[in-house]
């Protein structure tokens, strides 16, 4: 009858001891092998079992195999929560990890500028949300610099960006550049609030001086730009009219709160006596857009 094999680990003291009796015992059968310590038997018609070799040895690599540099690359790969990070130029890393990129949340520490950011990070960039503070190299205290949104490390989204303690500007961001509307507080003490694009007044805007005076109207370049209203609240005065690169070109100027204006003008503006007053402000209002 067939019996299936069997095999039995033995250690390699036992194997040797093994070996000589049957060695001594089993002259007769020169198929007598040695397989590393797995010892394979099959009985004979003698009722005697003999060790016979694997019919397909399995061969497994080891990492061991793998040059030094490659092991070493193997383990250094960082992935999920980690402590603190030390890179080559200095700066500090806190945070998680993925695919040895900082992915999630983290903190980043630059030494050169002692510069903080706090928040998001996706494939190695600042990603999502998160804070930006800056070393005051003066008080050694840090200063929040930007708070909102970031995209592929620039400023993208709604943020707040603060240019000093009195100067400072909310709204959306496009790749690092105000864009979009937002408003912005001036040192001066103006404040612009309105459309933006490339990091310049564009579209429709108002801005309120410090001293009361205030436009509302279209914007282009950072520059007053088309149809627009300039109300001179210290003076009493209304220009209603047409602008061109910051200047006003053609358009009426009237009285508008004279009574109540702190420094109103000597003499109050008397009243156009024009037959078509309209029409001559679109002759002049398309003179000019000829040239533009």
């Amino acid at each position: 009858m067939y019996e299936a094999p069997i095999t039995v680990h033995i250690a390699v003291a036992r194997i040797q001891q093994v070996q000589c009796k049957l060695a001594s015992s089993l002259t007769c059968f020169p198929n007598f092998l040695r397989v590393c310590s797995a010892w394979v038997f099959k009985r004979t018609e003698f009722n005697v079992y003999i060790k016979l070799p694997p019919a397909m040895p399995y061969i497994k690599t080891s990492k061991k195999s793998l040059p030094v540099s490659t092991l070493l690359d193997i383990k250094s790969q960082k992935c999920g929560l980690r402590h603190t990070v030390y890179s080559v130029s200095g700066n500090e890393y806190t945070g998680e990890w993925q695919n040895n990129k900082k992915h999630g949340k983290g903190t980043q520490v630059w030494k050169k500028s002692g510069a903080i950011y706090n928040g998001e990070w996706k494939f190695g960039k600042r990603d999502g949300h998160g804070t930006y503070s800056v070393l005051l190299p003066e008080s050694k205290a840090y200063a929040r610099k930007y708070c909102g949104g970031w995209r592929n490390g620039k400023k993208h989204g709604y943020g707040t960006y603060f240019y000093n303690n009195s100067s400072l500007y909310e709204g959306e961001w496009s790749e690092d550049q105000r864009s979009g509307w937002g408003r912005m507080y001036y040192e001066n003490g103006n404040i612009y609030e309105g459309e933006w694009m490339k990091d310049k007044n564009h579209g429709h805007g108002i801005i309120r001086f410090s001293n009361g005076n205030w436009y509302e109207g279209t914007w282009q370049d950072g520059k007053k730009n088309g149809n627009g209203k300039f109300y001179y609240s210290d003076k009493g005065q209304l220009y209603v009219g047409f602008w061109v690169a910051g200047v006003a070109k053609c358009g009426t100027l009237t009285d508008f709160g004279r009574d109540e204006a702190p420094a109103p003008a000597k003499y109050p503006i008397p009243k156009l006596h024009l037959v078509d007053m309209e029409l001559v402000l679109r002759e002049a209002k398309s003179a000019y857009l000829d040239q533009y």
